[in-house]
């Protein structure tokens, strides 16, 4: 990485320059970084700083090797660009207009800005163009909404704001602010090619706009997609790579860059949500929640990605703790997507699906591309039986983000409930591409491949084969292949994972039915096959059992016993 000293100043610049051209998103991000940077322990002593070196549990945890601020062999970095400043031909106009802009008025910005050429005053008229064109086709959705919020409203100003931004790249009087614009402009016309090219040129002219690496990395879509991108070697393209990865469930890899990227920020909230997300995906769940336990002691206001949190206390059924967090987001902020969420999780596992569904409608007029909101709704209609409404939040999922393995599986979860195991087939297997490694998903596809429309067991088995090696956390795989080997008169094979599964379910000292039943199989499966030793531990062992059972394994031995007697 570049050194400390040279990335604060890089970020109070760019803090400023983001504030001035209105936006807060992205100076909100720099400023995050700024703060996560590790203060110089010459200048802080450990008593005025929040942090203590190696203090953090996170850091001593999650981070296997010490990071340095030593860019790998090889690495290089490109000086960082200097951008010019307007000169002030227009100040008091802008002033005004971006007076206008924070108060949300903003074809009055624009009208203020209609005779002034400056880069900043152009930049700031046809992004306020932008918004009001994006303000009206929210009032128009709400006015002409579909089921479930659905309407065909456009953004206005778009073409207008096309061409206008097209010319003034061409004439080359476009500063990257306003290629950040013209890039979302196209990523909403659906040119994305060229929408890629523009916000690529933006981020090498201005690194540090969150917002425009945002954008772009929302454009793409695949791995091939990302590797042909033209990106200048700067450390903001670290950042922008371990978002990418993550957003293409590269997960291993998304979390080696931000480990990275900790050796400079050290103490960077937002890094350590984004660790928390890679481990989530990598259902890590223990460690998601010391990261977020120890986000939450450090920022006990914050409200971003707690959502994923909640997620967390939902699947591990711990009450009260999400019960605690939902009451916090409430008293910190209740109209936030994310805190209706947070909520909503909280009634559903409660049992109270209806409200659960409120919280997360209420998500959705707040933020109608919020994803988690109509993945988690859709469950929600699953648990009431309603699954037109089911289908239709799924879909709308896919919509917004057509690799979100979840809605893909929630649909065929659905059209399984409504015996249509064809469409179910479908859906599964979209799921199972964009998250390979998940072993739920691979079971479920394998359950379908079962059903009696289906009968397609060497399907089955094959999926069960998947799910074993992935982790089956479940131990549901192993049984499975084992019976499926059975019904088929595969007996070596059935008895070959009945042993597994036992093994594994003494090394987890698991109980319950499937040891009694591979117990009795192998007992059974040896004796025929005269390995009267094995069988008669098989045997033995199932006296510890109640149950019919029992009485098997009492005549199983006798009979050997005879056997054996007759035969010296």
């Amino acid at each position: 990485m570049c050194s400390k000293e040279s990335c604060r100043n890089e970020l109070r610049t760019a803090i400023r320059q983001l504030s001035d051209r209105c936006l807060y998103s992205a100076a909100k991000w720099a400023a995050e970084q700024l703060v996560g940077i590790e203060q110089d322990p010459a200048k802080y002593t450990p008593s005025n700083t929040r942090f203590q070196r190696g203090s953090s549990s996170i850091r001593r945890r999650f981070r296997t090797n010490e990071i340095t601020s030593t860019p790998a062999a090889g690495v290089t970095y490109v000086s960082t660009p200097v951008m010019e400043e307007d000169e002030v031909v227009d100040g008091d106009f802008y002033l005004l207009a971006k007076s206008y802009f924070e108060c949300r008025e903003y074809r009055r910005a624009a009208h203020v800005l209609r005779d002034q050429n400056g880069k900043k005053s152009v930049f700031l008229r046809c992004y306020a163009l932008y918004l009001a064109g994006e303000k009206r086709k929210e009032e128009e959705m709400i006015e002409l909404e579909g089921p479930l919020g659905k309407s065909d409203a456009v953004n206005r100003e778009l073409v207008s704001l096309e061409r206008e931004l097209s010319m003034l790249r061409k004439n080359g009087t476009i500063d990257p602010f306003g290629l950040y614009l013209y890039g979302l402009v196209l990523k909403d016309k659906g040119s994305e090619n060229l929408g890629r090219t523009v916000l690529v040129e933006s981020v090498n002219s201005y690194p540090w706009n969150w917002s425009a690496w945002s954008e772009l990395q929302s454009l793409c879509t695949t791995v091939d997609i990302l590797n042909s991108l033209n990106l200048s070697n700067h450390w903001m393209k670290d950042f922008f790579l371990a978002s990418a990865y993550q957003e293409l469930r590269m997960h291993n890899e998304s979390l080696t860059k931000y480990e990275y990227l900790q050796g400079t920020f050290s103490f960077s909230n937002y890094i350590q949500a984004q660790i928390a997300k890679a481990q989530y995906s990598l259902r890590e769940f223990e460690q998601v929640e010391v990261i977020f336990e120890e986000l939450s002691r450090i920022d006990p206001y914050r409200v971003e990605d707690m959502d994923m949190y909640s997620n967390v206390l939902y699947a591990k059924e711990c009450f009260s703790a999400l019960s605690y967090l939902a009451h916090r987001v409430f008293m910190t902020d209740k109209y936030r997507p994310e805190s209706c969420c947070i909520i909503g999780n909280y009634y559903s596992l409660k049992g109270q699906h209806e409200k659960s569904v409120v919280y997360f409608r209420r998500a959705l007029k707040l933020n109608k591309n919020y994803l988690s909101a109509w993945t988690l709704m859709g469950h929600e209609y699953v648990e009431m039986k309603n699954t037109p409404a089911a289908i239709d939040a799924y879909r709308r999922a896919v919509d917004i983000n057509p690799c979100d393995y979840r809605a893909w599986y929630g649909l065929g979860q659905t059209y399984e409930m409504m015996h249509m195991p064809f469409y179910a087939l479908h859906y599964f297997r979209k799921s199972v591409f964009l998250q390979p490694n998940d072993s739920r998903l691979w079971i479920a596809m394998a359950q379908c491949h079962e059903t009696e429309q289906l009968q397609m067991l060497e399907e089955a088995i094959k999926c069960y084969r998947r799910a074993a090696n992935c982790n089956d956390r479940e131990a549901i795989a192993l049984n499975q292949l084992a019976k499926l080997h059975r019904a088929l008169g595969r007996d070596e094979e059935a008895a070959f994972y009945y042993k597994k599964d036992l093994e594994r379910m003494e090394a987890e000292e698991r109980e319950g039915p499937n040891i009694v039943e591979a117990l009795l199989f192998l007992a059974t499966h040896c004796r025929a096959h005269n390995r009267f030793e094995e069988a008669e531990v098989y045997c033995t062992r199932l006296l510890d059992y109640t149950g019919p059972e029992k009485e098997t394994a009492k005549s199983m031995l006798q009979g050997m016993r005879m056997a054996q007697s007759s035969f010296i």
